[in-house]
């Protein structure tokens, strides 16, 4: 491999059989175990060819199917950081394809205990490449996450044995719901093999969003019975309705966590060289994800996994692009963060990757680990500053009103200090970590008593807000005001400067019982019950996504000059001074936009008119000369007075536009 100097690995078909290879520099000696069709019974052992670092062997007349896994032998030291143990049944870290989903046990923490039965066994498969095309999304779309099992599990046009899994995504009802929202890609939370936390079994919890992986090429049989294919077909289809597919991948950390975690794979394999370790203390795991572990990404053998990895979802299923969890960990070394890391230069070079699109969630919780703005140009990034900033404006924080607009405007503060002309922002108000929209303004407090740990787990300031009451409630005002609360909220993400995303669910009305951290809640907390969507809000919703498609201002990415692009006004029609923006309670501004309007073909102005108080205000909209002001979303005429707690826009109709008409 030209970029990390190390030969295939994995088990691979060639003319004289097939080839498992596995890397390790440490252990004195690696067997190759075969198993039976049930992957119960071990059929053979067979030592290993040691050529430098890299262990293989090559053997004729293996069917497809075959199930295996090796065993690693030499010194078993923990506190030197060496953990050979051949009772240890190790998953291959290139396997493609496991024959069961993993499950937590303590026998396989401790040295000494037989884990064959416990551990997946990898499968040999083949598979056809797909012909690569140019990724279908463009910076600027929209991005709708979603977690597989909850947003399918329950829907009531998927066919039964098809819930919960990829498939359920092929389906007519649930593509159908994805067009009517102008999704332009959707991003796959976790599709890989993962394991739930020790913690979570005694709990009797389980890991339902994927965070924790262990195969990073191999998809969880419990999403993917059909493995690498299920996931073909799923992107075939979504990508024949205009719809890309972005993989939410975990390259910070495995689930073989800290030192009194599992031995199932890398650990087994070569702990030192897979995962960091304090300096002179190589039985010191370096914990810069808070999941135990993490992953040295600027080791060869690491870096040639997750390059890897991401070409075999772009040959094997056509993916579109990738979103990087705690993706700040992919540019470190001992020193720190780097944007010019070897693993961003060597995906930036690759003829499979280099076209790709490229998520950073721009974080890890190490030193250093808050890189807003930092990642190559080539990469968009999770913001979370507009996040909080538009959170803090809608409840009601003073001096808001600066920050906000800069969000809305692509937040050049964050990024352009590269000397950048585009954002490169993601913009989200919530996403699968933190408050769903619906909890956002029903709760003040986060409430994660389900998780089993005392509510101490999960974010403590999430900016939110309950309305009068905390959770549920039956009293129709409140209901009403958290629906215009969130409206409003969706409103500003579609009117935002740049790529925006939006969680399944959110566009209804999900809730999730005030849980912030609900990764560990598998069950209907989690789920989308699809009978209890509020279809007013998912009206407000596919209407504002059309519009944002109509008007050509919000798929550009260049940052605003300020020179006829954008007038920042207040609700009276003046420009906005310096005493209002500095003003502590500023409540309302109208965004006034030169753009193109794809129903008119011309230009024509937008005007972005918002109103955080709650109190309806008076408006009033530049004259216009050879045209009138009419609502963007339903053609109406313009009123007197904004509506409390609102986002409206308004776009100049043109008098021979209305003739026509």
């Amino acid at each position: 491999m030209p970029t990390t100097g190390i030969p295939p690995l994995g088990a691979t078909r060639t003319p004289d059989g097939t080839r498992f290879a596995v890397w390790s520099h440490n252990a004195a000696r690696v067997d190759l175990c075969l198993f039976d069709k049930a992957g119960k019974k071990e059929l053979r052992r067979l030592p290993m060819l040691r050529d430098g670092d890299v262990h293989s062997l090559t053997l004729p007349g293996l069917p497809l199917g075959t199930r295996y896994g090796f065993r690693a032998d030499g010194i078993y030291s923990p506190e030197h950081g060496l953990w050979f143990d051949p009772s240890k049944l190790l998953v291959d870290p290139y396997a493609t394809e496991l024959d069961r989903p993993f499950r937590h046990d303590p026998r396989l923490t401790v040295y000494g205990e037989e884990t064959a039965d416990l551990v997946p066994k990898a499968i040999v498969t083949d598979y056809r490449p797909t012909k690569q095309k140019p990724p279908l999304f463009e910076p600027g779309g929209l991005i709708y996450e979603v977690a597989v099992k909850p947003f399918t599990i329950l829907h009531p046009d998927v066919p039964e044995k098809k819930r919960g899994t990829l498939a359920a995504l092929m389906e007519p009802a649930v593509i159908e719901h994805l067009i009517r929202l102008g999704v332009s890609a959707v991003e796959l939370m976790p599709v890989v093999a993962w394991i739930d936390e020790r913690h979570l079994p005694p709990l009797g919890l389980h890991n339902g969003w994927g965070y924790n992986p262990i195969a990073p090429m191999a998809l969880d049989p419990r999403l993917a019975p059909g493995g690498i294919k299920d996931l073909r077909r799923t992107v075939e289809a979504l990508q024949r309705a205009g719809i890309g597919v972005i993989l939410d991948l975990v390259f910070n950390h495995s689930g073989e966590s800290d030192r009194y975690g599992t031995t199932l794979s890398m650990r087994g394999l070569d702990n030192l060289a897979y995962y960091r370790h304090a300096t002179d203390q190589p039985g010191e795991l370096i914990n810069d994800t808070g999941c135990g572990n993490t992953l040295a990404c600027d080791h060869p053998v690491v870096q040639a996994l997750i390059l890897d990895s991401l070409r075999h979802f772009v040959r094997a299923a056509g993916v579109d692009g990738f979103r990087f969890d705690l993706a700040s960990i992919l540019g470190r070394d001992m020193s720190g963060f780097h944007r010019d890391a070897a693993l961003f230069q060597a995906i930036a070079a690759d003829p499979v990757l280099s076209d790709r699109i490229l998520i950073a969630e721009p974080w890890d919780t190490g030193p250093g680990g808050y890189q807003l703005g930092n990642f190559p140009e080539s990469f968009l990034e999770w913001n979370d500053r507009a996040r909080d900033d538009i959170r803090r404006y809608w409840r009601g924080d003073r001096h808001a009103i600066g920050a906000f607009a800069t969000a809305l405007g692509g937040s050049s503060d964050a990024f352009s200090r590269w000397g950048e002309t585009s954002t490169r922002s993601l913009n989200f108000i919530a996403a699968h970590d933190g408050f769903t929209l619906t909890d956002l303004v029903s709760y003040e407090r986060k409430h994660n008593e389900a998780n089993g740990e005392d509510n101490r787990d999960g974010h403590d300031e999430n900016h939110s807000w309950n309305n009068g009451i905390e959770g549920p409630t039956e009293d129709l005002e409140v209901l009403d005001a958290r629906r215009r609360d969130v409206m409003a909220l969706i409103g500003t993400l579609f009117a935002s400067r740049g790529t925006i995303m939006l969680t399944a669910g959110d566009e209804g009305g999900h809730s999730q019982r005030g849980n912030n951290n609900a990764y560990a809640q598998d069950n209907r907390i989690t789920w989308l019950d699809w009978s209890e969507l509020d279809r007013q809000m998912v009206g407000h919703t596919a209407a504002l996504s059309a519009m944002r498609r109509r008007f050509r201002v919000f798929a550009e990415t260049t940052f605003f000059t300020g020179t006829g692009d954008v007038v920042w006004l207040r609700l009276d029609g003046r420009p906005m001074t310096v005493e209002d923006w500095e003003h502590p309670a500023t409540d309302n501004l109208i965004m006034m936009l030169a753009t193109e309007d794809g129903v008119q073909k011309r230009l024509t102005r937008l005007a972005v008119v918002i109103n955080r108080s709650h109190a309806p205000h008076p408006i009033l909209l530049p004259a216009s000369l050879d045209g009138e002001w009419r609502d963007a979303l339903t053609g109406a005429a313009l009123g007197t007075l904004a509506p409390a707690r609102s986002v409206s826009f308004f776009v100049e109709v043109f008098q021979s536009f209305t003739t026509t008409c």
